[in-house]
């Protein structure tokens, strides 16, 4: 099907078949979603066993009472075992509840309203603009919090290598308002590119050329979440730092929220001594330690990278064939008609596909009244307004392989007639 080559009446013959498939689907009475990156049933009953792991035995190699308050940065084993996750130390690294967004939301208000102790003022201490780089499209919570901090936001364009380092650079340097940039770097949220290493050398580097107290937020969630061993690999962005002398300029991000279970897994967060300092001391106000108990938990069942890996293995079992079935559509569907556009991820939780300008809105409601659910359109752009009205976020981590199946049709037909019916306007 090429657009550009049709006559009207040929587009109008295919608006008829489509429009009449695009109803038969209506009629078929369906309910199907895809708007969320939640792990499946079936993932999270991999990790059952951390149910039973502990028994009754709560020993510990600090011989520390898990059961009483405390132990605000976590134990040592969990330190040890996530570490190397974020690619830095153990004495640079906190073990936090089951949320990595709540350390994201509480490291930006912080650094906000309370500051960096030795390091410096807050954000907008004497009512300064603050304002943050978010690369686009991107993780609509990301967005969410800078909102409610009452943050600007500036969007920033995405390549296949990452955030556009030359348009990123050219701000910070222009800006000294500009405190921070949104960062999902090993299968970025939605496109499920992985930084290239370049790119990892020049955030480290931003450090040297931004206002003060610049902060590079690296939500590294899925670092471990590949669909493949031969899946391409990220540069280590702390030691990157180290080489700039940069160190200061970086809060690292992760969680095991796909790895285990998503509602009572561990989070954990890296940063340099300095201003883990600071953070724990803001923390050490909000609690008086987490769940020891539940971090105990996640070393028993994972004991160390080999065993996190070969986890991660089980997932991806589950995970490939449902982005094969959607790629699989797409490349059918669609393939080179200039339609759509998308990425084909070797990793992470999603699938970022690009309408025709001006229809991700249309799409995504014409899904919805055939039954299908899909992420709002515009939700990957701060503000949720897309500014071309283009892409849309497929997650197809929930929904059975036949759900997805049959989802994938209808996303298709949605889309052929869309742009048919633009062509027709």
């Amino acid at each position: 099907m090429q657009l550009d080559q049709a006559s009207t009446e040929q587009l109008r013959e295919w608006e008829s078949a489509l429009s009449a498939q695009y109803e038969e689907f209506k009629a078929a009475g369906l309910n199907l979603d895809l708007t969320r990156g939640k792990p499946s049933s079936e993932q999270l009953s991999l990790s059952d066993a951390i149910l039973d792991v502990l028994g009754h035995d709560l020993s510990n190699e600090t011989n520390t009472d898990l059961r009483n308050y405390g132990g605000l940065d976590g134990i040592a084993e969990c330190k040890r075992l996530f570490a190397p996750v974020l690619g830095v130390s153990t004495d640079e690294i906190l073990i936090g509840g089951n949320s990595s967004l709540t350390l994201m939301y509480f490291a930006a208000m912080f650094a906000n309203h309370m500051g960096f102790g030795d390091l410096g003022k807050a954000w907008n201490d004497g009512g300064q603009t603050v304002k943050f780089l978010c690369p686009v499209p991107g993780y609509d919570r990301h967005f969410a919090v800078c909102e409610h901090l009452g943050i600007e936001m500036i969007p920033v364009s995405m390549n296949d290598n990452g955030p556009d380092m030359d348009e990123v650079e050219a701000l910070v340097k222009a800006d000294a308002s500009i405190k921070g940039i949104w960062c999902v770097p090993r299968f970025s949220n939605p496109t499920g590119i992985v930084y290239s290493d370049d790119v990892v050398k020049r955030i480290a580097e931003l450090g040297k050329v931004a206002g003060d107290n610049f902060r590079v937020f690296w939500d590294n969630a899925y670092a471990v979440h590949s669909l493949s061993d031969s899946a391409p690999e990220l540069a280590n962005l702390m030691d990157a730092c180290r080489k700039a002398g940069t160190e200061n300029s970086v809060y690292l991000f992760g969680s095991t929220s796909k790895i285990t279970y998503a509602g009572a897994g561990v989070a954990f967060v890296g940063m340099s001594a300095a201003n883990l300092k600071a953070f724990k001391h803001h923390l050490g106000m909000t609690q008086i330690g987490p769940d020891k108990i539940n971090q105990l938990r996640h070393v028993r069942l994972l004991q160390d990278s080999n065993g996190l890996a070969a986890h991660m293995r089980e997932h991806a079992a589950v995970l490939k064939p449902r982005f094969d079935i959607v790629l699989k559509h797409l490349n059918e569907g669609i393939g080179d008609s200039g339609l759509l556009s998308w990425t084909a991820p070797e990793g992470g939780y999603f699938i970022a596909v690009d309408t025709l300008p001006g229809l991700a809105k249309q799409v995504v409601a014409m899904a919805a009244d055939a039954g299908v659910k899909l992420t709002p359109a515009g939700a990957t752009f701060p503000y949720g307004k897309d500014p071309q009205d283009r892409n849309i976020r497929l997650a197809p981590s929930v929904p059975t392989l036949e759900e997805i199946d049959r989802a994938m049709q209808v996303f298709v037909t949605c889309v052929k007639l869309a742009s048919v019916r633009q062509r027709l306007g």
